[in-house]
């Protein structure tokens, strides 16, 4: 596709420039609220990679030979010029994605700030181990940068994401070639000419726009990328791993989540029942810690469908740009029939839709946009397609359980452990079935609280490996042992 001049143009940035892709062609970019075309972004393929490695290559050494300190001061830079025009990239955000400002503004930018923040200050502290052998000598661990890393991002928490990946690798003293999802690339652009405006240093970080069919596959089968940090679904996961493990790439995937609720009688109702809300459709319930299986202790399972019910049909889906809209748009049109096809494919299983199901037709500005009531369903079996299968949208079902290994056997029944959260004020229950329940993060009588220095990540088919504090900084390093003898 050739370039629209009255389309917003997204470049991509190579060796401390913004430029075109080689090619010149380009791709279309949406506003979900809207359904309009609003800027365009290079179709670069792997051709725009063989010229970042060949930058990457040049600024490798120099980037890694400078002190913790001094790459900490660049990360630095990079976040306060986020912080200065939080406005700017709330806003990008929300046109791009279909989020409610409000979220942008207080919670995907404020969290890249951190990210940046975090990392800038962690190598600082980031240590190797020591081992003495008594009276024969000592071993030494030596932690050093990998060299070019990629990573890849997804569409849901654009920025968020993007940061919480190639903050780790360039604080470890590695060179990034990343790629932001091509259908929220707008905040990653800005984030660019911030790296251009400050004098980042060329060549250590390059942005590539594209399809992940082309500049993805190119990120991850070139031989000189030594690892690769993903983000996404799990299918795409799975291409990603069968490429990278025979070339013995380092991999971390984190992929997908169908994500337990597990609420007891004995819980705190009413906290419970505000936080639930949230844990369900925050983000259009396009967040990979979604709760989207609700297990409900038969005792109090209909008291919670009643209310659960009432306040979630009182939420307002509008505008992302209104403050009162408590749910934006779904961020495309192809995700948009997704979810609307889960629906009718729940109903197709017994389902019965207790709440929301159909599209939301806004007037004005919005008449053209993906928006999707949020919806509750109730009376599906376990093994369901629906119950089984990431939806990733505003979309939630409700199962009764009796006893805290019925709970435990109905939440542990996926193929995907990313997350889950356990309501109750037992405490020798919540550390019980948190011990049983398979996820690598659980969350007891809260959601979504975030401290970036513990591991991030999922079992069985929600990926591979961990991201987050020490974790990210060992991904990004190699270890040496050095043996020295007396």
């Amino acid at each position: 596709m050739q370039k629209n001049t009255t389309m917003i143009n997204i470049q991509n940035y190579l060796n401390g420039e913004l430029v075109n892709s080689l090619s010149g062609n380009w791709l279309d970019n949406c506003n979900p609220a809207t359904g309009e075309i609003y800027s365009q972004l290079p179709d670069s393929d792997q051709n725009d990679v063989e010229k970042a490695v060949i930058a990457v290559k040049s600024a490798q050494n120099e980037w890694a030979n400078l002190s913790n300190e001094k790459r900490g001061d660049w990360l630095l830079k990079l976040a306060q010029m986020i912080e200065d025009n939080l406005d700017t990239f709330a806003l990008a955000e929300t046109n791009d994605n279909g989020k409610p400002l409000w979220l942008s503004k207080n919670v995907d930018i404020p969290r890249a700030v951190s990210n940046f923040r975090f990392f800038a200050t962690a190598i600082q502290h980031f240590a190797s181990e020591s081992h003495t052998m008594t009276g024969v000598g000592f071993n030494y661990t030596l932690r050093q940068p990998i060299g070019i890393v990629g990573c890849i991002s997804p569409w849901n928490l654009p920025l968020y994401l993007f940061t919480w990946k190639i903050a780790p690798a360039l604080a470890a003293g590695n060179c990034v070639i990343a790629k932001p999802s091509e259908i929220t690339p707008y905040t990653a652009f800005l984030l660019s000419q911030m790296c251009v405006e400050i004098g980042f240093p060329p060549g250590v970080l390059n942005i590539l726009h594209g399809l992940g069919s082309k500049i993805g596959s190119a990120i991850v089968s070139h031989p000189s990328i030594s690892a690769i940090s993903f983000t996404g679904g799990t299918s795409t996961g799975a291409q990603i791993a069968q490429t990278a493990a025979p070339i013995f790439k380092k991999l971390s995937l984190e992929l997908g989540g169908k994500n337990p609720t597990v609420i007891f009688a004995d819980c705190e109702y009413d906290t419970m029942l505000e936080t639930v809300i949230r844990s369900s459709f925050t983000n259009q319930g396009e967040i990979c810690l979604c709760g989207s299986r609700i297990l409900i202790e038969k005792s109090l399972y209909e008291r919670f469908k009643k209310d659960f019910v009432e306040k979630i049909s009182q939420l307002k889906v509008g505008d992302p740009l209104e403050l009162e809209s408590k749910q934006g748009a779904i961020v495309s049109k192809q995700h948009f029939d997704k979810v609307l096809g889960y629906i009718e494919l729940a109903k197709q299983e017994g389902g019965n839709i207790l709440c929301g199901g159909f599209r939301v037709q806004l007037k004005g500005r919005c008449e053209n946009g993906w928006f999707i009531q949020p919806t509750v369903i109730e009376g599906l079996t376990q093994n369901c397609r629906t119950n089984q299968e990431e939806i990733f949208g505003p979309v939630v079902t409700l199962m009764p359980f009796e006893t805290e290994d019925e709970a435990l056997s109905l939440a542990n029944h996926s193929p995907y452990g990313l997350a889950s959260t356990i309501w109750t004020t037992n405490l020798q229950k919540a550390h019980h079935v948190a011990s049983q329940i398979e996820t690598g993060i659980v969350w007891v009588n809260c959601w979504l609280i975030r401290d970036l220095r513990t591991p991030f990540g999922g079992m069985k088919a929600s990926g591979l490996g961990r991201e987050g504090g020490w974790e990210a900084l060992r991904f990004f390093t190699e270890p040496k042992n050095i043996c020295i003898k007396y």
